[in-house]
């Protein structure tokens, strides 16, 4: 751990980014490519350490990955072709690593054991394992597979129709996953929408995938062929720089190539309902996923109620959110955010805990929390709980206070945004 000291003396912030590659994006780029035919060349891939993580699972199988600067190329024979590894299979602190591997591992015919670091081993896997157990999966781990380590012998799988009890990208694609290698036509049903970049990039890789009305259906026994795939700028990272121009002073921010995925513009639409001075000029392009440059200036803003269908669409900003609120007038509720609890650390308590540390008037509820604003804010040490977007809240707050902001371990944005500190220096004047 490296604590880290933030005295920015309040600047206004202005200038161009570039974001980062879409974590989410970045990781299904080189599992695709893993499990298809042929040459997959990726474009801006994410070099931060969760994705990092995915590319060493995979060269563990033997498939063979180059990493030229935020391009890399995947060589794959295919998923029959895989070899069994002498290793264990090490995930580091992603979920979506984890979860989705497992879907990809349980129609295999390879056994393999994975596990993650300490914070992966307190997230819950059932919620992946149960269907994929429906569906013949021979997944063994602690507490009858709800914690990694977990060690899965590759089967002959029979498709399932499973309704979700909640909304997960992460348990969806672990499901459509596995019916790729399943016998039938393996059928997943949403109430609210969650995140779609599974089922874009599967029709990228030639998969024929019907969605319609939330409901997900694939056929098993079709096949992957190497694509080109060009990874847009991860809004949720992008959502950090966002709030910090529209909260400090005298600020305009232009970040370009924002993946403005419908599953995930939930930050956009709140900024716009408080009122934010943002503008989203969609890119003219083809690609799978859309973008945009987006601009935000210094914003006069209006508290608001966030919950609902909204919440799928930006549960990883919601930290963010909740610093956002801090500096508008009147209360902000967040509501129907139970998920938070079971992310890198249980969200709703660490960005409350640690929001209050600042001076915010913020009080937790059972599925959220209540703000209450506009608040000056004041220096603090702050705890990161190894979650990267916790540290990222905490960075960003930094910008807003007089005096220094210290957190405990700065390395852990290092996750999903390795250039996140060096991007502040840039914008600050």
């Amino acid at each position: 751990m490296s604590e880290k000291v933030l005295q920015y003396n309040q600047p206004s912030l202005q200038g161009t980014l570039a974001i980062p590659g879409d974590k989410s994006v970045s990781h299904r780029s080189v599992m695709f490519g893993a499990i298809a035919t042929g040459r997959t060349t990726v474009e801006g891939f994410l070099l931060g350490e969760d994705c990092l993580s995915t590319i060493d699972c995979f060269r563990k199988l033997g498939v063979a990955i180059e990493v030229n600067g935020t391009n890399v190329t995947i060589d794959s024979a295919g998923i029959e072709n895989w070899q069994e590894p002498t290793e264990v299979l090490y995930t580091g602190n992603s979920g979506t690593t984890t979860r989705l591997m497992l879907g990809i591992l349980a129609g295999s015919s390879i056994h393999s054991v994975m596990t993650g670091d300490a914070s992966i081993g307190k997230r819950p896997m059932r919620r992946v394992i149960d269907p994929l157990r429906q569906m013949g999966a021979q997944i063994t781990g602690r507490a009858n597979g709800q914690y990694t380590p977990l060690a899965i012998q590759g089967t002959t799988l029979q498709a399932i129709d499973y309704t979700m009890p909640v909304a997960s990208a992460q348990v969806k694609s672990a499901i459509l996953l596995a019916g790729l290698r399943a016998e039938g036509t393996t059928i997943v049903r949403e109430s609210e929408v969650s995140r779609d970049h599974t089922e874009r990039m599967l029709r990228q890789f030639g998969v024929q995938v019907e969605v319609d009305n939330g409901v997900v259906s694939l056929q098993g026994g079709q096949t992957l062929t190497g694509t080109h795939v060009a990874v847009p700028g991860d809004i949720s990272s992008a959502a950090f720089f966002l709030v910090a121009g529209a909260i400090c002073a005298n600020s305009r921010i232009t970040l370009e190539n924002v993946g403005i995925n419908p599953t995930r513009d939930g930050i956009i639409e709140v900024l716009q309902q408080m009122g934010a001075a943002i503008t989203v000029t969609p890119s003219d392009n083809e690609q799978a996923e859309p973008t945009a440059t987006v601009t935000i200036e210094t914003s006069t803003l209006q508290g608001t109620t966030i919950g609902g269908d909204i919440i799928p669409r930006l549960i990883d900003e919601i930290p963010i959110i909740a610093l956002l609120a801090t500096q508008a007038q009147g209360q902000t509720i967040i509501k129907d955010a139970e998920e938070l609890k079971v992310k890198e650390t249980d969200r709703i308590t660490a960005v409350v805990d640690e929001l209050k540390k600042l001076g915010a008037n913020i009080e937790a509820t059972e599925d959220g929390m209540v703000i209450e604003g506009p608040t000056p804010l004041h220096g603090a040490a702050l705890r990161t709980y190894g979650d990267h977007r916790i540290g990222m809240m905490g960075a960003i707050a930094s910008l807003i206070t007089a005096d220094a902001v210290t957190l405990d371990d700065a390395e852990c944005v290092a996750v999903s945004y390795p250039s996140f500190f060096e991007h502040i220096e840039a914008v600050k004047k």
